[in-house]
Parts: C-alpha cells; sequence; structure tokens
C-alpha cells in the first residue's frame, strides 16, 4: 500500500494496517454487509476496502428487494484495488447471480489475490426470509467459489441448503461441515445460532474439529451477526493469526457485540461497536 511521506518520516515507523478486502451486498440501514464488514475490518486494525454486489432495500424489520450489480460492475469496482493496494485478507457476502460468482472465482484465479484464500460468508437468505440467490447461482457457488476457500461460514439454513441435510444437533453439524468440506474448502464453520441451548459454533479444519461456546444472550440485536463474524476472521487472518485464532477472537467480539448492542430499530436491530 502506498502512503504519503513527509521528508522527515522514517518508513520504518509507519504504522501500516493490513487491507482488508470485502465483495459483498449493501445494507442501507447500515448492520450488515459491506457496512458491518467495514466496521469490523475497522475495529480490528485492518484497512478497509469493498465492492458492492447488490444495492439491497432493508432496514431491521426485513429485505424488501434487491439491484443486482453485474459481473462487470463487480469486476471494475475490484480491479483498481488489487492494482493499487497489497491485500491481506478477504472475504465475500452475498453474490447475488451466476455471473457475480464466476467474475469473482476468476478474479481470485487471475489477479493478486490469487495469493488469498478468501473466506466465504454463503449468504442464501436473509434472517427475514428473503432469498438472496437462486439454485443456478448456487451450484456456481458449489462449484467455483468454495474451492478456493480458506473457510466457508454457513449458518444452519445455510449448511442445509448447501447439504441437503436437516441439522438439529451437533452432530449434524459435523456431517454438514464433513460435506461441504468435501466441496473443495479447506474449511467449514458452522454457525449453531439457530439451534436451542448455548451458542455454538463448529469448526472443521482439514478433518480437525474445534467447538467453540458462550452462553446464550437473549436479545433481538443480532443483524448482521453472520457478516461480522466472517470479517472479524478475515481480520485475525490479515494479521496473521491462525485460523482457530482468528475464529475464536471473532467469536469473542461478536458475543460481545450483542451483548452491548444499542437499542435501535423496530425488529433485530444491530450489532453494537467494539474496540479491539
Amino acid at each position: 500500500m502506498k502512503l504519503k511521506q513527509n521528508a522527515d518520516d522514517n518508513p520504518s515507523q509507519l504504522n501500516v494496517p493490513p487491507v482488508a478486502l470485502t465483495i459483498a451486498g449493501f445494507d442501507p440501514s447500515g448492520g450488515a454487509g459491506v457496512a458491518a464488514d467495514i466496521k469490523t475490518f475497522t475495529a480490528f486494525g485492518c484497512f478497509a476496502t469493498a465492492a458492492i454486489t447488490s444495492l439491497t432495500f432493508q432496514n431491521t424489520t426485513g429485505v424488501f428487494g434487491a439491484a443486482h450489480q453485474t459481473a462487470e460492475v463487480v469486476r471494475n469496482q475490484v480491479l483498481p484495488i488489487v492494482e493499487d493496494f497489497t491485500v491481506a485478507g478477504m472475504k465475500t457476502g452475498m453474490l447475488p447471480t451466476r455471473e457475480v460468482i464466476r467474475e469473482v472465482a476468476r478474479l481470485l484465479r487471475e489477479t493478486a489475490l490469487h495469493e488469498i484464500a478468501p473466506v466465504v460468508d454463503p449468504v442464501v437468505r436473509s434472517s427475514s426470509g428473503y432469498d438472496l440467490i437462486d439454485d443456478d447461482a448456487l451450484a456456481a457457488l458449489k462449484a467455483e467459489l468454495l474451492p478456493l476457500a480458506r473457510v466457508v461460514t454457513p449458518n444452519i439454513p445455510e449448511a442445509e441448503r448447501l447439504t441437503n441435510l436437516t441439522i438439529t444437533d451437533e452432530a449434524g453439524m459435523c456431517r454438514a461441515a464433513q460435506l461441504i468440506r468435501e466441496m473443495g474448502a479447506r474449511a467449514v464453520l458452522v454457525k449453531g445460532g439457530h439451534l436451542t441451548g448455548d451458542a455454538l459454533d463448529l469448526l472443521d479444519d482439514g478433518g480437525e474439529i474445534h467447538v467453540f461456546r458462550a452462553p446464550r444472550i437473549n436479545s433481538t440485536s443480532t443483524h448482521g451477526t453472520g457478516c461480522t463474524l466472517a470479517a472479524a476472521i478475515v481480520a485475525g487472518l490479515a494479521h496473521g493469526h491462525t485460523l482457530h485464532a482468528a475464529v475464536a477472537a471473532a467469536k469473542r467480539y461478536v458475543t460481545a457485540a450483542i451483548r452491548h448492542a444499542p437499542p435501535l430499530g423496530h425488529g433485530f436491530g444491530p450489532l453494537g461497536l467494539q474496540n479491539q
């Protein structure tokens, strides 16, 4: 990354943050998508960059529609970033069409991004039940993007749609993670927030299983939790942490962000901002 310097600056003393990139949808209410990712990257000491795949029409009560960007528009957003910055970590979020998914996979193969295995958050449906991806796009996601991922981060409904399983417990999460990893991803983090009991997330990293637990918080301020978790993992990886350490830190961050969320909106409110 290029920085402007004064003549008396010592380059060795410049604190250059790692650059993190998100390719995802835009939530005008600020709780999810690239807005959540940018806030999270910044909280973890990364310099945030973003490319928008879809302009959604939503607030805390639901998603009411979207205007998807073309593959060319997405490509033309990403190329100037990778030509100017050295990207240390990246994630994908809402990739609404087969064409956009294929273009993102092409960018990952053909640009400097090929050195980065992304965090893939397979956003397929909003928490209010709005479908964000069709079956053709889902097939492209499985075939072209999952094999490039360092880790895939589905919640229970997303894992069920990816695997055609019904997941009701930890054993089901483990089986789903294995099946998704067999699609080509190096690791899979199945988020168990839709189950009862403790907030349990299960990481299958190359067949090694790690379970992350936290007490469940009775809160409706959960808008953007998946985006925030994935972005926090990206930040940890961009800082050079192991996947296990990055997931553990991201889990702690999201738990605190739910606990300290402000009472905003009339539906599922946004998370609270946390300093790292």
